[in-house]
C-alpha cells in the first residue's frame, strides 16, 4: 500500500500487463519497455504533474486466472524522480509467467483488490492491455457482479497481431470484444497498438487521456491507434 495516503490523490491508476502464452519473450520485452518508454514520454510526464494532486500508481503482469504478479506495487508519483524509477523499475523487472492461458475477469478480480488497498483518491482507473480474447476461468463481465467495481473505470488498449487474423476467422474481433465485454465505467475507452512494436506509442496516447481531467457526463468512447 502506498504509504502517502494521506495526500490528496486524483486518480488511483492500475496498470494490467498480458503476458499468457500468446506473448512470447521478444514480445513481452516490447511491452514492458514500451511502458517505461510511455511513462517517461514529456506529454505523459506533463499528465502526471498537470495537478499539485498527484496520481497513485500499481502496475502488474497476469496471465492465467491464478496468475498475477505485482510489478510495482502503489506509489505515488509525486515528483518526476518517482516517476523515473518506477519506469526503470517497470522496464527491469523479469517476467515471472510464461505458460498460462488469458483470464482477463481473473485480471479485473485482482485489480479491484489492488483497488481496495489503494490510496484515497478523487477516481480510480483499471487500465487492461491484451493481445487476445478470455479463454480461462470467468467472462470480464461476470467480474463486474463478482466485485465492488462501481465507478471505476476500466479502460483497454488492445495489441493487434495481424498474423493471428486467420486464426480468428469467423469470431469476434478483438477490438470489438474489448468494447463490449472489458471497458466500462465513466469516460471508459479503447486505444489500439498495431502490433507489439507500437505498443509504446499506444500506451503514451493511452496515459495521457487516463491522466487527464474526467469530465462529468463523458460519454464511453472507442478510439483507434493510429494518428488520425
Amino acid at each position: 500500500m502506498c504509504g502517502h495516503s494521506a495526500q490528496a490523490c486524483r486518480l488511483a491508476l492500475v496498470l494490467a500487463l498480458d503476458v499468457s502464452n500468446s506473448v512470447d519473450a521478444d514480445e513481452d520485452a516490447l511491452q514492458r519497455n514500451g511502458l517505461a518508454t510511455a511513462l517517461l514520454a514529456p506529454a505523459v510526464r506533463d499528465a502526471f504533474f498537470a495537478s499539485d494532486a498527484p496520481v497513485a500508481l500499481a502496475v502488474f503482469e497476469w496471465s492465467g486466472r491464478h496468475h498475477q504478479r505485482m510489478m510495482q506495487d502503489w506509489v505515488l508519483i509525486d515528483t518526476p524522480a518517482t516517476l523515473e524509477i518506477v519506469a526503470d523499475k517497470i522496464a527491469t523487472t523479469p517476467r515471472f509467467y510464461y505458460e498460462f492461458p488469458t483470464a482477463i475477469g481473473y485480471a479485473l478480480g485482482f485489480s479491484a483488490g489492488l483497488l481496495d488497498t489503494a490510496p484515497q483518491c478523487d477516481a480510480q482507473t483499471i487500465d487492461v492491455s491484451g493481445d487476445g480474447v478470455n479463454n480461462d476461468g470467468f467472462e470480464p463481465r461476470d467480474a463486474f457482479l463478482a466485485f465492488d467495481l462501481e465507478g471505476v473505470t476500466i479502460n483497454g488498449l488492445v495489441i493487434e497481431v495481424p498474423e493471428d487474423a486467420a486464426l480468428r476467422a469467423g469470431q469476434i474481433d478483438l477490438t470489438t470484444y474489448y468494447l463490449q465485454n472489458v471497458i466500462q465505467g465513466p469516460g471508459a475507452f479503447i486505444e489500439v497498438a498495431r502490433g507489439f512494436d507500437d505498443f509504446a506509442r499506444a500506451m503514451e496516447i493511452k496515459l495521457v487521456r487516463e491522466l487527464g481531467v474526467l469530465m462529468l457526463g463523458q460519454n464511453t468512447l472507442l478510439a483507434v491507434g493510429q494518428d488520425g
